[in-house]
């Protein structure tokens, strides 16, 4: 048994050094590879509105405006003007026997998705409270919402949005958006099903 093990490392030394004397030696510098320059996420989006970039608070507002609205097409570019390119957009929900679905959906397929949806049914969304934490040129917003058929109706269904949000100095960019509705067994926290009599407008 030693003997073969002797063998077999010996074959695995033998192997080593015939690959590192077959392979050319080449300088670090020449083996690095290609760097593409950084790309301008603004030129593979439309032009946004400037007041729909210009703070968290416009850039959420700005989202619910675009998917709000009775039966009919949206303004998908508007939409996607407000997205950095790789954006994900991703649903975190419970079915009836209690599995849970993560769904993530890129810009397109939930253009796609929704937007099939939107044309035939009336959809309107709004923030119940917002709560923003910023660092630097980062944000996070955890926003309770509500959905509605129609104006004046009462909702069915409520939930969170989680938003991920980036600042390159010109603009605010949308990175993600994650959310899960509320459930007999998911309520919605205190502080996020209605608004406060000091915040409310």
């Amino acid at each position: 048994m030693r003997l073969r093990l002797l063998t077999f490392a010996a074959i695995l030394s033998f192997f080593n050094f015939t690959s590192a004397a077959q392979t050319p030696s080449t300088p670090p510098a020449a083996r690095q590879p290609a760097v593409n320059p950084p790309q301008d996420p603004s030129a593979q989006v439309p032009t946004p509105k400037p007041e729909d970039v210009r703070s968290t608070d416009s850039i959420l507002a700005a989202v619910y405006s675009v998917i709000s609205g009775p039966a009919g097409e949206r303004d998908w570019n508007r939409f996607r003007s407000l997205f950095l390119p790789g954006a994900t957009l991703t649903s975190a929900r419970k079915d009836r026997e209690g599995n849970i679905h993560i769904r993530p959906r890129t810009i397109e397929q939930y253009v796609t998705g929704a937007g099939g949806y939107f044309a035939q049914h009336g959809f309107f969304e709004s923030p119940v409270v917002s709560r923003v934490q910023t660092f630097g040129n980062i944000a996070h917003i955890f926003c309770s919402y509500e959905s509605r058929n129609a104006v004046g109706e009462a909702p069915f269904a409520r939930g969170i949005n989680s938003f991920e949000l980036a600042y390159d100095g010109k603009r605010w960019w949308i990175v993600g958006i994650l959310w899960d509705e509320e459930r007999p067994d998911n309520p919605l926290p205190a502080e996020f099903a209605a608004k406060s009599q000091s915040n409310k407008n």
